[in-house]
């Protein structure tokens, strides 16, 4: 029972660090859109080279490399 509670408490944390990450991400969305799409980038950026021996063929001028291909400074 113990073991059920414990497991119970902390879906229920997760949860609501769920809902807080989901706030805090529709917060930033509002105040700076474009900052929020950079970092969602960057995000999916971390996601997609984690592995190593993963390949990933994507089109150079794709929207996937939209702030990689952006000259410094701007």
């Amino acid at each position: 029972i113990e073991l059920a509670n414990a497991y119970r408490d902390a879906e229920e944390l997760r949860g609501q660090g769920d809902a807080d990450a989901a706030r805090i991400y529709a917060e930033a969305y509002e105040q700076d859109p474009e900052f929020y799409a950079f970092v969602r980038s960057l995000n999916a950026y971390k996601s997609s080279f984690s592995n190593k021996g993963d390949i990933l063929l994507v089109e150079p001028d794709s929207d996937f490399f939209k702030y990689l291909n952006q000259q410094k400074g701007q």
